[in-house]
């Protein structure tokens, strides 16, 4: 469905650009509050690795440059019952965080990565990676799974950086995301892989997106 979305998005383009109507990312802005979002949208096309966003808030997907969304983290989304065994450690400053999680929830996001547009065959093992490289914010940022009681960390901007997460091709998935603090968040990824014809390593331009997380 996205090729039809990337087509008229071309088309449009070219049609502002006729009619000399500006096309900066500032008049492009816009703010995701729920729903399903890719925020790893991870494509493979004419030997080059792009990484965007995925928005499936609405019926229609669209691709999205990381710099023209901000993502909202609302109230909603604050818990003050982390767990504080060793294995959550990792998250929340005093037992609060604010989640946006695995499993789709009404008036929250639903973020994940995807790479179905990344072909079988093109990639050493059939894999690529996301690394997570910065963050700026407040606090600690960190995606993980988790299956009952026990977490799995996937990143952690607290632990040193970057970390890198293993993406196979044709895949998508979701995780939690987590914010230790209110305020905003500059959280910068990339993607490479290892071609396997070659065995040459290609990686997208960094990519840089930004989550507001509510405290009212």
């Amino acid at each position: 469905m996205r090729a039809p979305t990337k087509a008229l998005g071309s088309l449009l383009l070219a049609a502002a650009l006729v009619a000399g109507v500006s096309t900066t990312a500032g008049a492009a802005t816009v703010t995701l509050s729920s729903g399903h979002v890719d925020v790893l949208d991870i494509d493979y096309s004419g030997g080059a690795l792009t990484l965007d966003l995925l928005d499936s808030t609405t019926a229609t997907a669209v691709d999205r440059a990381p710099s023209d969304v901000v993502l909202d983290v609302p109230l909603a989304a604050k818990h003050t019952n982390v767990p504080t065994t060793p294995a959550w450690s990792f998250l929340g400053t005093g037992g609060t965080a604010w989640i946006l999680p695995q499993s789709q929830t009404a008036g929250l996001l639903w973020p994940g990565w995807n790479a179905t547009d990344v072909p079988a065959g093109v990639f050493q093992n059939n894999q690529v990676k996301f690394e997570l490289t910065a963050v700026s914010g407040p606090a600690g940022f960190s995606i993980y799974t988790a299956a009952g009681s026990t977490p799995t960390k996937l990143a952690d901007s607290d632990d040193g950086l970057p970390d890198s997460v293993t993406v196979a091709a044709g895949s998508h998935t979701h995780a939690n995301w987590g914010f230790d603090a209110a305020g905003t968040y500059l959280v910068t990824f990339k993607v490479s892989g290892v071609l396997a014809s070659n065995g040459q390593t290609v990686s997208s331009a960094p990519q840089q997106y930004t989550f507001h997380v509510l405290n009212a």
